[in-house]
């Protein structure tokens, strides 16, 4: 079947590659994020870009549990890949495949039916609202297509086939992109025309990664449902902490946009501009975790410590370089991404404020994810849970609250950048003592 990629060479090599490799993929997917709502912005509806704004929180959410969902899918492969019991790889694949579809399904449902008050207690009133549910009618049914296909990319990713994982984001993403203008304006279908575009790139992404994972690599067993419920205990020992992890960042941004949709629709636009924009400056962040995972995994399950901790060295030495990097870049373009979507008044000045004083604060998001891989790859998944918890809740609502407080919307988003910033500092240390830890237990 092959070797475990992972144990041998530089780790800061492969942190470079597995994360340069899934930030393209992420880059393709938060650029259509992106190229829709710049898209929309042409329609010159604030409206229209305020409620793709709220849809997208929402999406967050459901975002968010697939990915909990791949990076348990990862954990476990990985693991098994590393200790080179691969019949234990591919029972694993197929009942965390499975596993994610099942709560893909049941949480689109829930959110499907309540849709209404959700939106209302994020803030969402009027057309704002009407957007909203128009995007999201559309776009939730197709969530079991995208949790399976962020599974197929843990799956890829657990055995070193990083290239293959960042084609399904590709292709997903070519699809939207293609589509996009196409059904927004040439048949000018207006945001349900995004929110199509949406669906069938999800639906790439599937299809893309079932053939990699299954026909390419052979990594699907068969589904045995007796099997499946021995498995489910030590699936839902990773997954379900990891997507409460995960689910707490998507609160915490819900949190903020109720407070701002107070300060009225520019200001919602702009945080739905940015909310797009940052990700594709900065991916690499947001890819650390996922790509950083296996490394550790395989490490770990081979004995390697020493490689361990050197990988979780490398990791944090690399978020503060990327995050160095990104924020420059941000920086200095910062009217040109104001020009581009015709932003004004209070739109434009949460775009400027946020490239000039808050993009530093990413470095922390990053420690904070590179803690999670630990956690969740080195036996302590619940240590994520904690620490996302309460970033999402004592690192973000009182900080939020006074910032408001003290300056209005502008106060809002920097009481939640200071709040990355405590948060951030404690997870490198405790991510570090367990690290510590792990080898004195060795």
């Amino acid at each position: 079947m092959g070797e475990a990629k992972f144990v041998s060479g530089s780790p800061m090599r492969h942190i470079a590659v597995m994360t340069s490799t899934a930030s393209i993929g992420l880059m393709a997917l938060f650029l259509v994020d992106l190229v829709d709502i710049y898209f929309l912005s042409l329609l010159d509806k604030v409206e229209i870009t305020a409620g793709v704004g709220f849809a997208g929180t929402l999406l967050f959410f459901t975002t968010s549990i697939s990915i909990g969902i791949a990076i348990a899918m990862a954990a476990l492969v990985s693991r098994s890949v590393g200790a080179r019991k691969w019949r234990r790889a591919r029972r694993h694949a197929i009942n965390v495949l499975v596993y994610g579809i099942l709560i893909a399904f049941t949480a689109a449902g829930l959110i499907y039916a309540n849709m209404d008050a959700i939106l209302s207690l994020m803030g969402a009133k009027g057309e704002t609202a009407e957007m909203a549910k128009a995007y999201l009618r559309i776009v939730l049914p197709s969530m079991p297509f995208m949790s399976a296909g962020m599974a197929f990319s843990g799956i890829l990713r657990a055995i070193g086939d990083a290239k293959r994982a960042m084609m399904l984001t590709l292709v997903g993403a070519a699809a939207n992109a293609i589509l996009d203008p196409i059904l927004i304006f040439g048949l000018d279908m207006g945001i349900e025309g995004a929110a199509w575009a949406t669906v069938f790139g999800r639906g790439s992404i599937f299809f893309t990664g079932l053939y990699s994972a299954m026909i390419v690599h052979k990594m699907i067993g068969r589904f045995h449902l007796r099997a499946f419920w021995v498995d489910t205990k030590t699936i839902t020992k990773i997954a379900f902490p990891t997507m409460i992890t995960n689910i707490a960042t998507p609160f915490a941004t819900a949190y903020l946009q109720r407070i701002i949709s107070d300060y009225g629709d520019q200001v919602v636009a702009g945080f739905s501009i940015m909310s797009r924009l940052q990700p594709v400056l900065f991916c690499g962040i947001f890819a650390l975790s996922g790509a950083v995972g296996p490394i550790l995994g395989q490490n770990w399950g081979a004995g390697l410590k020493d490689r361990v901790e050197q990988t979780y060295a490398d990791s944090i030495k690399f978020t503060f370089l990327y995050t160095l990097i990104a924020s420059m870049i941000l920086f200095l373009s910062q009217n040109v991404i104001v020009d581009a979507f015709k932003a004004e008044g209070e739109t434009a000045l949460i775009i400027t404020f946020t490239c000039t004083w808050l993009t530093w604060s990413f470095f922390f998001t990053g420690a904070q994810f590179v803690a999670n891989a630990t956690f969740n790859n080195l036996g302590k998944p619940s240590y994520s849970t904690y620490f996302n918890v309460g970033k999402a809740t004592i690192g973000t609502i009182p900080f939020v609250l006074v910032g408001a407080q003290i300056a209005g919307a502008l106060g809002a988003f920097t009481g939640q950048a200071i709040g990355a910033v405590f948060f951030g500092i404690a997870a490198i240390m405790v991510a570090k003592n367990h690290v510590k830890k792990l080898f004195e237990r060795a």
